[in-house]
């Protein structure tokens, strides 16, 4: 197993999409033992589709490897980063090195975060905290620069690598970056009335799937987007979007997404063809299969009888093939 520090963009397409996570899951040894927590699936499989930007705070903010084990000690709300034998406090040591990090990871332009569970400073949820004179710590609390770079970058999707193991979850973060990744170049080369329209269009059945109450409120207000500056716009418009992918894609609204695209069909299929699409989108409702299987058909006909909207819509290709996100039951 390699010492990584980066993955290397294999395609032209994503070779905008940096990720941020914390170092030891790309193998590199700054935990506090010396030993790091190397995740294959992240190196091996989507560390061909992203440029991973390492980061470990404890290792950053000053302290040596190996190093003595730290823990959060008080309030969940408030904890102090502490070392676990001798006592040390070096919490404002963290919080003095997380502005200049965020400075200067907000010019990678990340599209999100793979942070490590557990760790008292990059946990992102249920982290043990531990009360001041000793006890059993309570699953409630936050790593402290897990904390400050949510609070820095809102928008951005953020992960930890244990919860990404739910193949649910994982694809619901995966797609959300690569729709960051689109946003981000939305930003920064053509940003004007048109190319919103565009990005919208584009992505209006994968937010079918996700929300259709959020999905009828952007389509509604990409419809005012010309009365606003660009910057207003994107501080109104971004907020929704990473709202609705953020709430999950069930089978039953997937489902209800297959069945629209197949009304695209209604005067190419025979009746057969049409009844063979019907029972392969309810077996994948009831999980007989999975959601590829109806996709892959609809791909297959949409180039087969040209229809240039269904083919330019991100839900029939929302991230790279390779990555296998929708062949789960």
């Amino acid at each position: 197993m390699p010492d990584t520090k980066t993955t290397t963009v294999l395609t032209d397409e994503t070779a905008a999409l940096k990720l941020g996570i914390s170092s030891c899951l790309l193998g590199n040894k700054v935990r506090y033992d010396g030993q790091h927590k190397y995740d294959s699936w992240l190196v091996e499989t989507l560390g061909g589709h992203v440029t991973f930007v390492p980061v470990c705070a404890e290792v950053e903010c000053g302290l040596i490897v190996p190093r003595e084990a730290m823990r959060l000690v008080g309030s969940a709300e408030e904890p102090r980063l502490q070392t676990q034998q001798t006592k040390i406090d070096h919490t404002q040591r963290m919080l003095d090195f997380c502005p200049k990090r965020m400075a200067e990871l907000a010019g990678e332009e990340l599209c999100g975060f793979v942070f490590k569970s557990k760790s008292p400073s990059c946990g992102m949820e249920r982290v043990k905290v531990y009360p001041e004179k000793g006890g059993v710590g309570d699953k409630k609390g936050v790593g402290i620069f897990a904390r400050e770079f949510i609070s820095a970058f809102p928008l951005l999707p953020v992960e930890e690598e244990g919860r990404l193991h739910d193949p649910d979850l994982r694809e619901n973060f995966i797609e959300r970056i690569f729709v960051m990744q689109r946003w981000l170049q939305l930003q920064k080369k053509r940003f004007s009335p048109g190319a919103v329209v565009d990005f919208h269009t584009r992505h209006k059945l994968l937010f079918m799937a996700h929300s259709p109450q959020l999905y009828r409120e952007l389509g509604k207000l990409v419809a005012t987007v010309d009365q606003h500056q660009p910057e207003k716009f994107a501080q109104i418009y971004l907020p929704k979007l990473m709202q609705a992918l953020a709430r999950p894609a069930t089978p039953a609204r997937h489902q209800n997404v297959l069945q629209h695209i197949l009304g695209y069909f209604k005067q190419d299929l025979t009746s057969a063809e049409k009844a063979e699409m019907l029972e392969l989108v309810e077996n994948y409702r009831a999980r007989l299969l999975p959601l590829i299987v109806p996709v892959t058909m609809l791909n297959h006909y949409a180039r087969k009888y040209e229809k240039p909207y269904l083919l330019g819509q991100f839900y029939l290709n929302p991230h790279p093939r390779e990555l296998a996100l929708r062949n789960h039951v």
